[in-house]
């Protein structure tokens, strides 16, 4: 399977779907080529507009295009967004505006831009506000077909890209807003992931096969509205839930999640992530292992938890 990057396939898909629809407007924050709009620039240089170094003016000219008519896509990375906070909540989240919010270098993956470049918050930030949706796709694949769904879909969204290039799926598959997707079957635990961290969930379960476990994994690529569906049934079928994320594991797809299954169904339950903490400049592999975000850290946190599944299980009988 060829490997690209989730900018490189969305600025694709959005070019193609602005010849079909002219409301479609693009705002970059001068990161153009960073973030996968360029072909969209060259295509319709007339429905463009470079604001510079001015995240909090961007959302803002943003919401004033939604307000009216148009569909406006404004480009920075991830941890700028976090610098118009004010100006989405009450410009975008608070009017229900239909601004469409690409935030690219999400994470740890960000790698060699090191800790002010790499957002560990946002989906906590993005998740903690009303009317909000917020997208995290797995692959390049599911990335260009969000870009259809969120055109269609009326309303604020946030949709968060990484930056290594890898692959999950192949061209027939179909993003819906709202739905996680089980793209691998089993019945000893489940993986919940979500973006780069699909990938690494599923090589854990070929880790994980090799000891004998049979090991779901869903991807939850919209993590709000979270699939609640999904969520209980997993924890009634496995009872044993690890959460997977290129993130804090405060507030984001593991809050998400932990906060259903309290509700509806407890289960067992761990956290990969990053702990709490900033993170720092290397290479994405290196600082996957530092922070714990590799497959085998994913394939260690199945065995604790099926451990305190067996000690549950044990104490009930």
């Amino acid at each position: 399977m060829s490997k690209r990057t989730m900018t490189e396939a969305y600025g694709e898909a959005l070019a193609e779907l602005a010849k079909e629809n002219r409301d479609i407007v693009v705002l970059d924050a001068d990161l153009g080529p960073h973030v996968g709009i360029r072909s969209f620039a060259e295509a319709f240089p007339e429905r463009y507009f470079t604001v510079g170094i001015a995240e909090q003016n961007m959302v803002s000219i943003a919401a004033g295009l939604a307000a009216y008519g148009k569909i406006p896509f404004a480009n920075t990375f991830a941890s700028f967004f976090e610098k118009a906070y004010e100006q989405i909540r009450i410009a975008v989240a608070y009017t229900k505006l239909n601004v469409k919010m690409i935030a690219g270098s999400g994470g740890i993956a960000t790698g060699p831009d090191g800790a002010t470049h790499e957002a560990l918050e946002d989906i906590a930030i993005i998740r903690a506000l009303p009317n909000m949706t917020l997208i995290s796709p797995a692959d390049h694949i599911e990335a260009a077909s969000a870009v259809r769904a969120v055109v269609a879909q009326r309303g604020p969204v946030y949709m968060r890209f990484t930056r290594p290039a890898v692959q999950v799926f192949d061209e027939s598959h179909s993003f819906q807003i709202g739905k996680a997707v089980t793209i691998r079957k089993g019945s000893d635990a489940t993986i919940m992931a979500t973006g780069i961290m699909v990938s690494e969930a599923l090589e854990a379960t070929n880790l994980l096969a090799k000891e004998g476990l049979d090991v779901r994994v869903v991807n939850f690529s919209t993590i709000k509205p979270i699939d609640e569906e999904a969520i209980v049934k997993a924890a009634s079928e496995t009872g044993a839930i690890v959460t997977a994320e290129d993130h804090n594991i405060i507030g984001g797809l593991a809050g998400a999640v932990s906060e259903v299954l309290g509700e509806h169904k407890p289960a067992d339950m761990e956290r990969v992530g990053v702990k709490d903490a900033f993170g720092k400049s290397g290479h994405t592999e290196e600082l996957f292992e530092i922070y714990g975000l590799t497959a085998l850290d994913i394939a260690k946190a199945v065995n604790r938890v099926l451990g305190r599944k067996r000690e549950t299980a044990a104490s009930i009988s």
